[in-house]
């Protein structure tokens, strides 16, 4: 039986049309069973360039777009953090996604955290930059950490979504070293540096900070497609916030690093 799939994403940029475009692109060759029922951001045209060109290209994929906006929505409704309206905001949300019926929702660069009632209503999966154990927060926040603790290895990892931020049960994950010959000259730059000085000195643009967002994304793609072919066959079941194997029974966390790897010497997925 084909996957039926909800996506949720906020369509920043490139990384989000990257994840959309690579699912539709494998559904579409047959390698992955499923199909996109929907497309939710909580961003509206006009909002800002990455998300237009996000909603271009759902639009020539012929996959339906929701569009919410969290800016709007909290402006129109008084104000003040997010997190006040959270709630309400998801059950609007819900109210527009109420002629779908998804097997999985994916949360794919989608900004806002899930509110509980969200993650009740669907069963969801979010992918992190992190390793299960690892820096919660942004793409961007686990760099910072990565670089401040510095780490010997981080990965990806796709988990359940639920109440608490990045602490679902863990579905897939896999790894790599951010040490040894490639790593290591870029390290040197920052010893005897604190986190406050480089992040002032040269931000995002330092080129281990860069280093290592290359090669995770070139990770979470991969770890995406292959955790959703593993759902869309069988082997790996998502049910009301557990992860459970082909048999229904609880299972542990599914390392992936030989699949990756293998994806990556081939040149991608």
């Amino acid at each position: 039986m084909t996957l039926t799939l909800g996506w949720f994403s906020t369509g920043r940029g490139e990384g989000s049309r990257g994840l959309l475009a690579m699912a539709h692109e494998n559904i579409l060759s047959g390698k992955l069973d499923a199909q996109i029922q929907f497309v939710f951001s909580n961003r509206e045209p006009g909002e800002a360039e990455g998300s237009d060109q996000f909603f271009a290209l759902v639009k020539s994929f012929g996959i339906p777009l929701v569009t919410l906006s969290s800016r709007r929505f909290r402006r129109e409704h008084g104000g003040g953090p997010f997190s006040e309206h959270r709630l309400a905001f998801d059950r609007q949300a819900m109210k527009l996604l109420e002629g779908f019926s998804p097997d999985l929702s994916v949360l794919a660069g989608y900004m806002l955290i899930a509110g509980p009632e969200l993650c009740r209503k669907y069963d969801m999966i979010n992918l992190h930059p992190a390793l299960p154990g690892g820096p919660v927060g942004t793409w961007q926040e686990v760099i910072w950490k990565l670089i401040e603790t510095r780490a010997a290895e981080t990965g990806a990892m796709i988990h359940v979504a639920t109440e608490e931020l990045d602490e679902g049960p863990t579905v897939s994950y896999c790894s790599f070293p951010i040490r040894g010959e490639v790593f290591d000259p870029f390290w040197k730059e920052v010893e005897g540096h604190s986190i406050e000085e480089i992040k002032v000195r040269e931000g995002e643009e330092m080129p281990l900070f860069k280093l290592i967002r290359r090669e995770g994304v070139n990770r979470e793609r991969p770890l995406l497609l292959e955790t959703l072919k593993a759902i869309a066959q069988g082997r790996i079941q998502v049910r009301r916030g557990r992860v459970l194997d082909s048999q229904g029974r609880p299972a542990k966390s599914f390392s992936m690093n030989d699949e990756i790897e293998e994806i990556l010497k081939r040149g991608g997925p």
